[in-house]
């Protein structure tokens, strides 16, 4: 069986690849159960400094897979087992006590547009775009692209529908970089040097800062961030 996560070591950092590219890299309960269990490992790497993300093939990530919430409607246990994950992801990566930086190569959509904010640092390719269509039957989690991007911009995307093109992300702050997609491994080599430049210690220090001035609850459900 094809492991729905992959994850490359290189140095000071690792890579994590999303690898359900027949689903657009929708966020399942055990892909969400993997990114969890293998951020909490690396925390714990004292040799680590950084982590990117990304997804196989031409998507970052689609989101949550909606397949599952079919289920989940007609199984409360599995409902909750759902939630519980989900719950968990969020506040594992949100936390993560090193920078992270999400290696956006394609469409990043609902749950997927939360994962890269949920990161520290964003490169996109050309061909990535930014949405939230969940908002027309649900929550949308709010407060951590409320940090990057401001209120204004915030609301027009999670309340309004607004959609944005790479450019548009780079243009409202939402990502540092837009690069041809060939030239995005190149990119966030660039990034990950930059960031391990600095002693650990200081990272760790430094994301803590961003955490607490960001002021939301990581602990919160993810339908209330």
């Amino acid at each position: 069986m094809v492991a729905e996560l992959e994850v490359a070591r290189s140095g000071a950092h690792a890579v994590l690849t999303l690898n359900r590219p027949e689903r657009r890299n929708a966020l399942s309960i055990a892909l969400r159960d993997a990114i969890s269990d293998t951020l909490d490992e690396l925390a714990a790497d004292g040799t680590l400094k950084t982590v990117v993300i990304t997804g196989a093939g031409n998507t970052f990530c689609s989101g949550f897979d909606l397949a599952e919430f079919d289920r989940a409607a007609a199984d409360r246990a599995y409902s909750e087992a759902l939630w519980d994950s989900s719950d968990r992801y969020h506040r594992t990566v949100l936390e993560f006590p090193l920078p992270t930086i999400a290696a956006v190569n394609g469409p990043a959509i609902a749950g997927g547009f939360d994962l890269a904010v949920l990161c520290d640092l964003r490169v996109a390719t050309s061909t990535a775009r930014f949405a939230h269509p969940e908002r027309t039957f649900g929550d949308v989690v709010y407060a951590p692209l409320r940090d990057l991007v401001g209120g204004a911009v915030a609301r027009e995307l999670t309340i309004g529908g607004r959609e944005l093109t790479a450019t548009e992300a780079l243009d409202v702050h939402l990502v540092g970089e837009v690069v041809e997609p060939d030239h995005l491994a190149t990119a966030v080599n660039a990034v990950v040097d930059r960031v391990c430049a600095a002693p650990r210690d200081v990272l760790r220090r430094t994301k803590t800062k961003a955490l607490r001035a960001a002021g939301f609850d990581a602990g919160l459900p993810t339908l209330e961030l």
